[in-house]
């Protein structure tokens, strides 16, 4: 008798599940004909996405060749177009257009696309920095040292990664200045800081010890 109940209720849970499928099947259908056309959408955008990023790296390595080559005309147009984009390697071309500019003598256009990055939240905060430092140098002949010191005064902190590099160059503003002993302070912290370069370190602790420090 077991056996005649169970086929009755194989047969009955068969009979439900044609049902349920003559009534949702169609959605099922949808439903996974759906998740094949998101799953290859994604792979064809990620896909896409490969395509652009491997051409932006051969558009910035051709600039690249093309600055060390000496054609900066070349380049700086390279870079433009390369920034113009707008993908993953727009910054760093930015930045190359600018330094660029700046060996020319352009200090006016290098300083306009140094604030650019600067002031880009895409950047992120690491190019934001070096873009701050870079205009810091650019400007160093003629803009006024304490307006230098003040624009590097966020790169001083102990956790910033251009410490360094901003310790040094306030420093030189100051003795622009001629505040001696706020230089040899600055040398002094630079020449104590495990992070610079040891070079840096040690050209800063024979300034530091020339000051008086």
């Amino acid at each position: 008798m077991s056996d005649i109940f169970r086929e009755i209720d194989e047969e009955l849970r068969r009979d439900n599940l044609l049902k349920l499928w003559a009534q949702y099947g169609r959605y099922a259908i949808a439903a996974a004909a759906a998740a094949l056309l998101v799953a290859g959408g994604i792979v064809a955008w990620r896909s896409h996405q490969q395509s652009l990023r491997q051409a932006e790296s051969r558009q910035y390595a051709v600039a690249l060749a093309l600055a060390r080559d000496g054609k900066t005309k070349e380049a700086e147009k390279q870079f433009e177009a390369v920034a113009a984009e707008g993908g993953g390697y727009a910054v760093l071309a930015t930045l190359q257009r600018a330094h660029l500019l700046a060996k020319a003598g352009d200090r006016t256009g290098a300083d306009a696309l140094y604030r650019e990055v600067e002031h880009s939240d895409a950047a992120g905060p690491v190019f934001q920095g070096l873009a701050l430092l870079a205009a810091a140098e650019t400007d160093f002949a003629t803009a006024d040292p304490k307006s230098i010191i003040a624009r590097l005064a966020p790169l001083t902190a102990k956790d910033n990664p251009w410490r360094p590099s901003a310790l040094d160059l306030s420093a030189a503003a100051r003795l622009k200045l001629g505040d001696k002993p706020g230089a040899a302070a600055l040398y002094k912290q630079l020449a104590e800081d495990p992070q610079a370069p040891r070079s840096l370190r040690a050209r800063a602790a024979e300034l530091a010890a020339a000051l008086g420090s």
